[in-house]
C-alpha cells in the first residue's frame, strides 16, 4: 500500500523557517519532519511513498536526489575520471515518487493530481507536518474491517494551558498539566482510502477536508480510528521547539524505529 504525503503548503504560521524551506523540510533533530513521518510508516513495513510537492518543491527534490549519497561512506577518485565508490550505506529501502502538484493547489486537488501513481489501489494519506505514535498496522486492519471507503485517524488534543482542580470552596486541590481540551475529536491525518475516494475529488481548488470528506461522511463511508496516544502537528515555532526537545531528551513518542 502506497503512502501519500501532502508536502506542498506554504507553512505561513511557522514563517520564521518556512520562508527558507518548505514546512516538511523543517528539521527535528537534524532531520526534516518529513523524514520522521516516513520513518513512522517504514517502521511498519510501508516503504512506497508518493509526495505531493508545491511550495519550494526543488528543496524536497534535491534532498532525495542526494539522500542515498548522504547516508553512505563514499570515495571520490578524481584520478580515474571522477570515479565514485560507495562502500556502505544506511539508507532506508524506500521508493519515493515526487510529484509537483502546483503552487496554489488545495489538499484535495493535490491528491487528485497523484492519482496516476496510485495504481487504482487502496492508499494511505497524511499531512507532511504532524507526527504521532499511531499504530499503522492496526489502522489499516481497522479500515479493512470497516468496509468503508475512507478512515481518518482522530485524536483529542491537549489544552494549551495547565489547569487547576478546585474544591467547592475554591481551594486548590491539584495541578493538571495541559489536560485534554474540550472533548472533541479532531482530524489527525493518517488516513486510509479506497481508490473510489479519488472520484470524490474535483479540480485544484478542491479542499479535501470540506466537500469530499463531508460527502463521504454524509454517505456513511467515513469512519474514525481513535488514537489515544501521542500526536503533535508542527504549526508554530513553539511546536517545533517542543518536538525538538522531545527528540533531544530521547523521549520522542513517535520514534517507533
Amino acid at each position: 500500500m502506497k503512502v501519500v504525503i501532502l508536502a506542498g503548503g506554504f507553512g505561513t504560521r511557522i514563517s520564521e523557517e518556512s520562508h527558507l524551506k518548505p514546512k516538511p523540510m523543517i528539521e527535528i533533530g537534524g532531520r526534516p519532519i518529513l523524514w520522521h513521518i516516513m520513518k513512522i510508516y517504514s517502521s511498519y513495513g510501508f516503504n512506497d511513498f508518493v509526495i505531493c510537492l508545491g511550495y519550494k518543491a526543488y528543496s524536497i527534490k534535491e534532498y532525495f536526489a542526494h539522500y542515498f549519497l548522504h547516508e553512505a561512506d563514499v570515495t571520490f577518485d578524481f584520478r580515474s575520471e571522477n570515479q565514485r565508490i560507495v562502500h556502505s550505506h544506511t539508507a532506508e529501502p524506500w521508493q519515493v515518487t515526487l510529484v509537483d502538484t502546483g503552487l496554489e493547489t488545495m489538499t484535495g486537488g493535490r491528491v487528485k493530481r497523484v492519482a496516476p501513481y496510485l495504481d487504482n489501489q487502496p492508499f494511505m494519506l497524511t499531512y507532511g507536518d504532524g507526527v504521532g505514535n499511531v499504530n499503522i498496522r492496526e489502522l489499516v486492519a481497522y479500515h479493512t474491517r470497516s468496509g468503508k471507503l475512507a478512515t481518518v485517524t482522530t485524536t483529542q488534543p491537549s489544552g494549551k494551558f495547565g489547569a487547576l482542580n478546585l474544591s467547592d470552596d475554591d481551594q486548590v486541590l491539584s495541578f493538571q498539566e495541559k489536560p485534554k481540551g474540550d472533548g472533541h475529536w479532531i482530524n489527525a491525518g493518517f488516513f486510509v482510502m479506497q481508490p473510489e475516494v479519488l472520484g470524490y475529488l474535483g479540480d485544484d481548488s478542491t479542499v479535501l477536508e470540506k466537500e469530499p470528506l463531508e460527502r463521504l461522511a454524509a454517505g456513511g463511508e467515513l469512519v474514525a480510528f481513535k488514537h489515544h496516544g501521542f500526536w503533535q502537528p508542527m504549526d508554530t515555532l513553539r511546536d517545533k521547539n517542543h518536538l525538538e526537545e522531545l527528540w533531544k531528551d530521547g523521549t520522542a513518542p513517535w520514534k517507533l524505529w
